[in-house]
């Protein structure tokens, strides 16, 4: 796994970036309506998803986890797809779904660090964004009726942070790939 995260590390610093990037128009425009974050959370989902279905089929031929890569991918690209054919969704709904996807991807990334613990160092930034996500997603789960500024701020934060550990987790990889290159 180590050597596909490692030679798509752009792809992980990418993924942290959209992620940056979305946090902080989540701060800028808190006021932001219910429609526009449908749209920007499908946006970010769509993507994310669309960059972890691609490193997952680009496994080397005989990697036995790239099913895990897979499923995470096909989740986000499902929660963004969901995210633009029902724009009109109501902000409890939009909450649950993406509590639900920042758990499912925290798993996952969680599950990944604890794979790639024995390969390379670092590995603790995947874990800690993946315990972030989970954090997050079970905050949401435990709290829907919070005020809409407080959950655009909260998923702003959550984005920022996730973003910053990813770019670093790239950050990190390309050194990596370059010095077994």
């Amino acid at each position: 796994m180590v050597v596909i995260l490692a030679g798509k590390w752009w792809a992980v610093a990418l993924r942290g970036l959209l992620a940056l990037l979305f946090g902080i128009v989540a701060f800028i425009w808190p006021g932001i309506s219910l429609a526009a974050l449908v749209f920007l959370f499908g946006a970010y989902a769509l993507a994310d998803g669309i960059f972890t279905v691609i490193t997952a089929l680009r496994a080397p031929e005989g990697y036995r986890r790239w099913w895990v890569l897979l499923l995470e991918g096909v989740f986000g690209v499902t929660a963004g797809v969901l995210a633009f054919v029902w724009p009109g969704i109501t902000a409890l709904v939009l909450l649950y779904l993406i509590a639900a996807w920042a758990i499912v991807t925290g798993i996952f990334e969680i599950a990944a660090a604890i794979r790639l613990r024995k390969e390379i160092t670092g590995e603790w930034l995947l874990a800690l964004s993946g315990i972030l996500s989970v954090l997050f997603g079970v905050l949401l789960l435990a709290w829907p009726g919070a005020g809409a500024l407080a959950v655009v701020w909260l998923i702003g934060a959550y984005a920022i942070i996730f973003g910053a550990l990813l770019i670093a987790l790239g950050l990190r990889l390309r050194r990596w790939g370059r010095a077994i290159g």
